[in-house]
């Protein structure tokens, strides 16, 4: 696949359940997930897993083409709370804060779809000081998934904002 040329276009994100996806948008997903987190990191697990179904997925595309995604698995199904991970950025698209704009749209988007829920992750360990920049919270300690350390964090729920007082009241 040729290298896309380098763009400031702006990312556009997507948010999507598996099955509001086409055929070939998935392919491309689950394709990006492996390259990165099977052949680049050389860990063999089963990257495609039974949470996909009960995920949204949210991509970046820049000029077209797939450059970053995450997922957010619903409340339940893996935490008590929504979670983030197979959060990713395609190789030829590094370097741009691609990463930290994905992770914006995905708290965001997942504190709209879920209010009020604290949000989890498991991060690798050597992105804590990102994922802390974005809010974050590291819980316990360190551990190995899939023979790559990683840290369990929590982004706490969104607080409320307080009501603008009632100016009107006891004026004539």
């Amino acid at each position: 696949m040729p290298e896309p040329a380098a763009s400031s276009a702006a990312p556009v994100f997507r948010w999507a359940r598996l099955e509001d996806l086409s055929g070939p948008e998935v392919h491309a997903l689950l394709s990006a997930r492996e390259q990165v987190f099977v052949v680049e990191q050389a860990c063999a697990y089963h990257e495609a897993d039974d949470l996909d179904p009960v995920s949204w997925h949210l991509t970046a595309h820049v000029d077209g083409v797939l450059a970053a995604c995450a997922r957010v698995v619903d409340p339940g199904k893996k935490h008590d709370a929504p979670s983030i991970g197979r959060v990713m950025t395609v190789a030829a698209f590094r370097g741009r804060r691609l990463g930290e704009a994905l992770m914006r749209e995905a708290i965001s988007g997942t504190r709209a779809r879920f209010p009020g829920q604290a949000i989890r992750i498991s991060a690798q360990a050597y992105l804590l000081g990102f994922y802390n920049a974005l809010g974050f919270e590291a819980e316990g300690a360190p551990y190995l998934e899939d023979g790559i350390p990683h840290i369990g964090m929590r982004l706490a729920p969104a607080q409320a904002r307080p009501a603008a007082p009632d100016r009107s009241a006891g004026q004539a």
